[in-house]
């Protein structure tokens, strides 16, 4: 009774401003082996920067997962070489039609992959259910985008495509002209064999109350 009366009374604005609809694979910063499905709800909140929240699913009972923010490659130009570390390229994602945009007709799904294709992403996954099903244990982790063919397994993209009824050949047929960028130095970093992730570790507390 509680969420219906919330739902019915409360103004919930930041939800209301998400707009986009986009539904792609990320995988663990430090082992490409653990991929997993990630539906983004995005908001467009200025020129060159989306906000997303990270489901497992589009559906009501859907996990929390994660969250991403996007960048043009104007901004992440200006990032700290330190800082882009953290960050992965869309382009594979957009032309190998593995990012969709469900609903979307195609004529505005490939408008908005054209913008896409030339952004980085820097995503923090708080949830890690390909281990732990019923509670998000464990501290977040660092995910990343898949540059190349033959990274994903296949069954990944066959099961959504099925779901979504949308054929990821197709997807990539469709956007075959969509210039290729060229990748900005920085990101993709674990690509060289390492890559930033988080640990937990002790630390002193500052500042204690007295």
């Amino acid at each position: 009774m509680l969420d219906v009366a919330a739902d019915t009374l409360q103004v919930k604005k930041p939800i209301d401003a998400m707009s986009a609809y986009l539904s792609g694979f990320h995988f663990y910063a430090d082992d490409l082996g653990r991929q997993v499905e990630a539906n983004h709800f995005c908001t467009h909140l200025s020129e060159g920067f989306h906000q997303c929240v990270i489901y497992e699913a589009n559906q009501k009972n859907a996990r929390l997962i994660g969250i991403e923010y996007i960048v043009s490659e104007k901004i992440f130009r200006t990032l700290p070489e330190e800082e882009k570390k953290l960050w992965h390229s869309h382009h594979y994602e957009v032309k190998s039609g593995m990012l969709v945009a469900p609903g979307v007709p195609d004529m505005g799904e490939h408008a908005f992959m054209a913008d896409l294709v030339t952004t980085y992403g820097k995503t923090w996954h708080t949830w890690q259910i390909d281990r732990d099903n019923e509670l998000p244990l464990g501290i977040p982790q660092l995910m990343m985008g898949f540059t190349k063919d033959g990274q994903i397994r296949q069954s990944l993209l066959d099961d959504r495509d099925r779901r979504f009824d949308i054929s990821t050949r197709s997807e990539k047929e469709n956007r075959a002209d969509i210039p290729t960028p060229q990748i900005v130095a920085g990101a993709n970093t674990w690509q060289g064999g390492t890559t930033p992730q988080l640990q937990l570790v002790q630390m002193p507390v500052k500042n204690p109350a007295q």
